[in-house]
């Protein structure tokens, strides 16, 4: 079988599903390539991780089509043996980057996120280690909330064991951190850890102002999404940015429906976003003078 992958996104960012559909095709025998236009395949697999982007639109010759992701539709999935095959890294020429979940599901329902109504609102493991990691220098946890999971301390455990540098992609939940949990952390070659204050309230302000003392980076490796455009004031947005640089936190500006945004909270992004320019310049005001 002669098969063809598009990665509809195309956002410089590998595509983890089309990367375990070319491992499991790879293992059947069959040929397969990222998706070239004139080409006949047999089968053609369309991945779209994201709604807002556009729909391929160049002709696929194809016997079969199969289009796939959150992107496309909430409730697809990749068959069993497809989800837990090792990925193809050569698809996309990754050379000592392992990417990969241990975890899946949120207790959240957060109403900006995806993740509940796909994955479900309990976290869960969904893998070891092993299952995506072969030695390589980094891993890239995607992992919506992995300390939410009862299997944590395993799961940290074996990221620790591993010895390589870790990045927290998707972050993890400051509001459910405790003294041991930030001990096992900071037993991490950490690359980069998020968490994120989206709404405008001050439980997570203060979980993040108690535990900064325990956790043993600096700012570069603390990184905290704050989530704009959705349904906070360009003042509150501030107040939190604010209040996360005193803590020594990095803060990183999100926007919902960025494509629906004023032109002050895309600034906004810009400044804050922009490191060198946001630590050199410590007033937004001061910015868009």
């Amino acid at each position: 079988m002669k098969v063809g992958l598009i990665d509809v996104d195309g956002h410089n960012f590998p595509n983890l599903a089309l990367m375990k559909i070319s491992a499991w095709h790879k293992k059947q025998g069959d040929n397969v390539e990222m998706f070239f236009p004139m080409m006949h395949y047999d089968r053609v697999y369309m991945s779209k991780v994201f709604t807002f982007t556009k729909d391929f639109d160049t002709c696929v010759n194809a016997d079969e089509i199969i289009k796939g992701g959150t992107g496309y539709d909430l409730q697809n999935k990749l068959p069993i043996e497809i989800e837990h095959q090792y990925p193809d890294y050569s698809l996309y020429n990754i050379k000592d980057t392992a990417y990969g979940y241990l975890t899946r599901g949120c207790p959240r329902g957060c109403e900006f996120c995806i993740v509940a109504e796909k994955e479900g609102q309990c976290s869960k493991k969904v893998a070891d280690l092993n299952q995506f990691w072969n030695g390589q220098k980094e891993i890239k946890l995607l992992d919506p909330n992995l300390i939410a999971c009862a299997q944590w301390k395993e799961l940290l455990q074996q990221l620790i064991d591993s010895n390589s540098w870790v990045d927290f992609t998707q972050g993890l939940d400051i509001r459910l951190m405790t003294d041991e949990k930030a001990k096992m952390i900071n037993k991490l070659k950490l690359k980069m850890l998020h968490f994120a204050w989206d709404n405008y309230e001050f439980k997570t302000y203060e979980k993040l102002k108690e535990f900064r003392p325990l956790l043993d980076f600096n700012f570069r490796k603390l990184r905290v999404y704050v989530l704009t455009n959705f349904n906070t004031t360009i003042e509150q947005d501030l107040e939190r940015i604010y209040k996360l640089k005193e803590l020594d936190y990095d803060p990183y500006v999100m926007i919902y429906e960025k494509w629906n945004a004023p032109k002050n909270i895309k600034q906004l992004q810009r400044w804050v976003n922009s490191k060198w320019i946001f630590r050199s310049c410590d007033k937004f005001e001061d910015y868009i003078a």
